[in-house]
């Protein structure tokens, strides 16, 4: 019960008195004009059986508010009543992550802009396709002001296609990342003589702004009193108020929602009664804004380490190479102008890419590291890009800034070529998302902006260091052989390794957009390569490429604006693995915890040269597979190559910002451990046997 002094607020007994005159004046409250506007969507046609979700969109005038599922110290949540087809069924509404509002002493949870609840509604299995059915809900709830309170109501009515074909409402998105992410894991709670106390599973490394919980049972806290949190290696530890008045009987769970603060979002948990870490590092200052300068330097040192490696990834290391022989054949005063040159392009594009992730994120978009690689015009413009560089390095054209005029000359392009082919090298290294790369990108995403983007700098700058070093140090451009007509011949050996990338890219487009998509694709690179052709004819007459040019960037807007369009709903599969994975599930992973069994879960993408290389070396081994049969263990697989929301907060809820990201839960519902990112051949084999 909650206690009686709070509920005989000034708020509610505002809303009383107004409800009683409503009706001594014979006009229901929903007869005037909502201050919450209510609607009710469906987010797309479903099958028979299968689950739609419904979106209940709250619009509150300037000035006014709507409540969570508890209102806190004084209001009312929302109430639904259904109306709905002889089979169908509606689950329990899911509620975006409240806000605090304290009046005169009194902690309320609610929204003070729009916002969506969400509802899974599971059609019925005798439905026919094609028909079209209704949906009514008669919905109450309390609109306020800081002033005053009205009860309000309206009946909603929709509707929802049987079938597959239409397409979804893109705002459901928007809501559904609105949503706190589940935690897979419980907490622990305990009461002491004025506190309740909770112990969240929380990485050391994730991101903490102003936090607050709020907790789903009443009667339970003090919503009002001042909450502590303290951080204890992979817990965070929060201390709350306990509810003042006679204690009820304490509970044995205990569910929640931690709000994170800013724009971090916030994450859904259950807490089982139990012992609770004393002690710890409280959260405030630099640390609420889930800043330290030893997570700082770490993701600096990651950064730096991820940028090395991806100088020796198919993709950059031809590029790398042949300006770094370039820079070797100019004077020292170039050298040194051209290294810095280069780098400054590597590091603000990579900043760029860091930026605007960022940015994303906290317009609520559900994206990590890599996302521009889930959009198919990207692809499309990879494609193209990386045709270009091929057919340069093959000696079909020219291309000013990379290329050797001659054997005996040097390329002559200056701080502008270099600036210009450090923007292209952190381009094209995208697609190969090396080790390293993942831990310090997950870092970044906990900092705020301006440390991130220094780890993003930092990441740029280890891509460009080579470069670097090879035009400031004399001696280390005396290693490198000298000039000579075999540079002709090197650069183009180096086509080989960018002909692989290309092909790389033709499979990601398949896989990414379709058949159709990757047909075209194809087309579009070979037409590319045509245009190419005529660049290199006015090249050698000493004339200017125009017609090549022009062609060439008609191809290029053609592949952003038509290849998207021919996108598949379904993506291309591959052969099924090895392990004979299920696609990864927060029902999926909860019902194999459920019945004991341990779990491989594992989050990949067709981008993901890591991934791939681990998929390879250590998960699609017959040694794997024989070891995990034997144990019983239970494969998952998270997809990311296409965006996928679900999987995004799931990461999210790691402390990762991308893939690939590696859980082993073991059996008996024991505490699930992370793998490393870089995979031995045996590690997953011996798994089972720690069990």
């Amino acid at each position: 019960m909650r206690p009686v002094a709070s509920l005989l607020t000034l708020r509610t007994i505002t809303a009383f008195v107004t409800a009683v005159c409503l009706a001594l004046l014979g006009a229901p409250s929903a007869a005037l004009a909502n201050h919450i506007q209510a609607s009710l969507l469906a987010e797309k046609p479903a099958a028979s059986g299968e689950t739609v979700t419904l979106a209940l969109l709250m619009q509150p005038e300037k000035g006014w508010h709507g409540y969570w599922s508890n209102p806190g110290d004084a209001g009312f949540g929302l109430s639904l009543d259904w109306t709905l087809p002889a089979g169908a069924k509606a689950e329990a509404p899911e509620f975006p992550v409240p806000q605090t509002l304290l009046l005169s002493g009194l902690m309320n949870h609610v929204y003070e802009h729009d916002y969506a609840v969400l509802v899974p509604l599971t059609l019925p299995k005798e439905a026919k396709p094609g028909t079209t059915l209704p949906i009514a809900a008669k919905a109450r709830w309390l609109a306020c002001t800081d002033q005053i309170c009205v009860p309000e109501e309206a009946d909603l009515q929709g509707t929802v296609t049987v079938g597959t074909a239409g397409t979804a409402d893109t705002r459901f998105a928007a809501w559904r990342a609105a949503l706190p992410a589940p935690l897979d894991r419980a907490g622990t709670f305990a009461f002491t003589g004025k506190a309740l106390r909770i112990a969240i599973p929380f990485p050391a490394s994730a991101r903490i702004g102003q936090p607050h919980f709020f907790v789903a049972s009443e009667g339970l806290a003090d919503y009002a009193a001042p909450q502590k949190f303290y951080r204890q290696g992979d817990t965070l530890i929060a201390e709350l108020g306990r509810a003042k008045g006679p204690s009820a009987e304490q509970p044995t769970t205990l569910s929640g929602v931690l709000a994170l603060g800013g724009d971090a979002g916030g994450i859904a948990l259950v807490a089982r009664a139990g012992p609770v870490p004393d002690g710890g590092t409280p959260v405030g200052g630099a640390a609420a804004a889930g800043f330290s300068l030893a997570t700082l330097l770490t993701a600096i040192l990651g950064a730096l380490a991820g940028g090395l490696v991806l100088n020796v990834m198919p993709c950059v290391f031809p590029i790398l190479s042949l300006k770094a022989l370039a820079l070797a054949r100019g004077n020292s005063h170039q050298a040194h102008v051209e290294g810095m040159a280069y780098t400054a392009g590597v590091m603000l594009a990579c900043m760029a890419l860091g930026g605007v992730m960022l940015a994303l994120r906290a317009a609520g978009e559900e994206v990590g590291w890599a996302f521009q690689l889930q959009e198919p015009w990207v692809v499309a413009l990879l494609v193209l890009l990386a045709t270009a560089i091929t057919a340069n390095f093959a000696g079909l054209y020219e291309m000013p800034g990379l290329s050797f005029e001659s054997a005996r000359a040097p390329a002559s392009s200056g701080a502008k070529g270099a600036f210009g082919t450090g923007l292209l090298a952190a381009f094209v290294a995208t697609p190969c998302t090396g080790p390293f790369m993942a831990a310090a990108v997950g870092a970044a995403l906990v900092l705020p902006w301006w440390a991130a983007l220094s780890v993003f700098a930092a990441l740029g700058l280890g891509l460009g260091l080579p470069f670097l070093a090879i035009g400031f140090v004399p001696a280390l451009r005396r290693l490198l052989p000298k000039p000579g007509g075999w540079m002709e011949r090197f650069r183009r050996a180096m086509a080989v390794p960018m002909g692989l990338t290309l092909l790389a890219l033709f499979w990601l487009a398949w896989r990414l957009g379709g058949d159709t998509f990757g047909l075209l694709a194809v087309v579009l690179a070979v037409a590319l390569v045509g245009a190419l052709t005529l660049v290199r004819r006015d090249q050698r007459g000493g004339r200017r490429p125009l017609a090549g040019t022009l062609a060439a960037l008609a191809l290029t807007g053609a592949a952003v604006v038509l290849l998207p369009r021919t996108v598949s709903a379904t993506a291309s599969t591959g052969e099924a693995g090895l392990l004979d994975a299920q696609p990864f599930s927060e029902a999926a992973l909860a019902q194999a915890r459920k019945a004991g069994k341990p779990v491989f879960a594992y989050f990949t993408a067709d981008w993901c040269l890591s991934c791939k290389v681990n998929e390879s070396v250590a998960i699609e081994r017959e040694t794997t597979r024989d070891a995990f049969r034997k144990a019983g263990v239970v494969v998952l697989v998270g997809d990311w190559t296409r965006r996928d929301p679900a999987i995004t907060r799931f990461l999210t809820a790691q402390g990762a910002a991308g893939v690939p990201l590696y859980l082993w839960y073991p059996a008996g519902g024991g505490e699930p451990r992370q793998l490393p990112q870089v995979l031995t051949p045996d590690l997953l084999a011996r798994l089972p046997a720690g069990n």
